[in-house]
């Protein structure tokens, strides 16, 4: 953990890249990527390391916004849609 002073003096707890992956679980370099790209609120770049505020929330990944997956409760409920009023003869 590094300490960054603010404009008043206050320290803030920094985290590497390496330790957000760590905590996030993605890798070292996808957290670099969202860095660069401008999508961790608060990340700073001192010298050729990311330092990103304690308690940073991950970004949401846009790839997976909408996605087909049904939770298990969606299915059942669909499959005693289908079923209801048919009966084996």
């Amino acid at each position: 953990m590094t300490y960054h002073y603010d404009f008043m003096g206050n320290a803030m707890d920094l985290l590497t890249t390496s330790e957000m992956a760590e905590l996030w679980n993605i890798s070292r370099r996808r957290v670099t990527t969202l860095c660069k790209d401008g999508r961790i609120k608060g990340a700073i770049l001192k010298g050729n390391t990311w330092l990103i505020p304690k308690g940073t929330s991950k970004p949401e990944d846009p790839r997976h916004r909408y996605s087909n997956t049904k939770t298990r409760e969606e299915i059942s409920n669909i499959i005693e849609d289908n079923t209801v009023g048919k009966r084996k003869v």
